[in-house]
């Protein structure tokens, strides 16, 4: 059996699912866009976030990068600043870093989330960010 040299998904043929309480804090949407087949390992999805709503706690043992596709959003590596992001900006989350992302307070925002697998796991969840972890301290927005 010959193996196709190109697979297209096309759009809306994936259900929207309804962000999981045990990974996200307030509504998210997840549009899974793809995951693609050993050997490969790359995967993405649009999340997008309610005013207030984010991530928890989490890392990815290869990394993540989020391209913002709209809005204004935060995002945080543990020991770091919170750092505003706006539609266009592209962020790159280091290897096994802890970090979280959403949206700002009173503006939803949405990312593409890009990441690859490793022994099958992209992501390894942890704790809520709490409201004060999320409004704590100083906001870098340049």
């Amino acid at each position: 059996m010959t193996q196709e040299a190109q697979t297209i998904v096309r759009n809306g043929t994936k259900p929207s699912i309804k962000g999981p309480e045990s990974w996200f804090t307030g509504a998210v949407r997840i549009d899974s866009l793809f995951q693609a087949e050993v050997p490969a390992r790359l995967g993405g999805a649009i999340v997008t976030f309610e005013p207030g709503a984010r991530t928890f706690w989490h890392t990815h043992p290869l990394g993540q990068t989020l391209i913002v596709l709209s809005g204004v959003g935060w995002t945080q590596c543990e020991g770091g600043s919170r750092t505003e992001v706006r539609a266009g900006d592209v962020v790159w989350c280091s290897c096994d870093k802890r970090h979280w992302h959403g949206a700002a307070p009173t503006t939803a925002m949405s990312h593409l989330a890009v990441t690859e697998m490793l022994d099958g796991k992209n992501v390894e969840w942890m704790e809520p960010v709490t409201d004060e972890q999320y409004h704590d301290g100083p906001l870098v927005t340049e």
